[in-house]
């Protein structure tokens, strides 16, 4: 693929975003969704946020990964039942990751 086609392509997903993004304000306007569409649009993120976790943690090319990543979300996810404070998490599964890593 050249770089001219590599750049409209970058260009084409670009503007395809930017579409997608204002379609809804411009769509809507100044209306309120109903109360139903507000609770299924207010679990969309923590669902896309847990997809992307599982897809970064196990996934290899066209098969699943058991590493140091795993190791080191089991201790956030840990953590974060603790209640523990966020930098602390992330500091956490920052180091288990490592050490699991350096030992393995």
């Amino acid at each position: 693929m050249t770089g001219a086609a590599v750049w409209t392509i970058v260009g084409a997903v670009g503007a395809g975003t930017l579409v997608m993004k204002a379609a809804g304000p411009m769509l809507l306007g100044g209306r309120v969704l109903p109360p139903r569409a507000m609770s299924v649009i207010s679990l969309l993120a923590p669902a896309v946020l847990a997809a992307l976790i599982v897809t970064q943690t196990l996934g290899g090319d066209h098969r699943f990964v058991l590493d140091a990543r795993l190791a080191g979300v089991a201790a956030a996810a840990v953590a974060l039942r603790f209640r523990a404070p966020l930098l602390v998490v992330v500091v956490l599964a920052a180091v288990v990751t490592a050490v699991v890593r350096a030992l393995g």
